[in-house]
């Protein structure tokens, strides 16, 4: 796909992803399962093609550690909603408040390997947005243009050894223009945007 067909399409993109209250939407619900929330981000421009943020996990923690995901984490106490949710995680892990982020709908939920149950919020972000990551939490924040994902050239598949058992993994191999620093985007994140490239395009 050219990069003239992936100028940012609000309209476009709205039309095609899932409206999060619709009864079209697979919503997932198992006690074995800990509901989480994550806010998936887009950056328009105005002449180029539009950008996917991630965000790089810094090695503390239990869990995920110095994987790539999008800003989100599990459902807290405060939170009224999934939407409460992937939006106060956005604020506190990249310091982008919630009324700075325009949604537009969500994709299917997603259960994890490591039994969590995330439920993407696809949201914009402007472009001249400040971005403040959470030292604690966040090492980097990443913005991918969306034609790297486009297509088939850098999707990956390998199969992963849990337990004994065999499953399949998607994943992205990225090297950063701007610092020349590489990441794999790869997992629930991985699948989460090869969902989305399916969705829209």
């Amino acid at each position: 796909m050219k990069p003239s067909n992936l100028i940012f399409d609000k309209e476009l993109i709205k039309s095609k992803l899932l409206d999060c209250t619709s009864p079209a939407r697979r919503r997932i619900e198992d006690k074995y399962f800990t509901p989480s929330a994550v806010l998936f981000p887009l950056i328009p421009h105005s002449h180029k093609p539009y950008e996917i943020l991630v965000i790089k996990r810094t090695n503390r923690g239990l869990k995920h550690r110095g994987e790539m995901s999008f800003p989100g984490g599990k459902v807290e106490p405060r939170d009224t909603s999934l939407q409460d949710t992937a939006l106060r995680e956005c604020e506190e892990e990249i310091g982008v408040p919630w009324n700075n982020v325009e949604l537009l709908g969500c994709l299917h939920d997603f259960p994890t390997l490591t039994r969590y149950i995330i439920t993407a919020f696809v949201g914009i972000i402007d472009k001249d947005q400040e971005l403040t990551r959470q030292v604690s939490e966040v090492e980097a924040i990443v913005k991918v243009p969306i034609d790297f994902f486009v297509g088939k050239k850098n999707f990956k598949e390998r199969a992963f050894d849990i337990e004994g058992k065999k499953f399949p993994i998607f994943y992205f191999n990225y090297k950063d223009p701007t610092t020349g620093r590489k990441f794999t985007i790869w997992g629930a994140t991985a699948y989460m945007i090869a969902t989305f490239i399916l969705m829209i395009y």
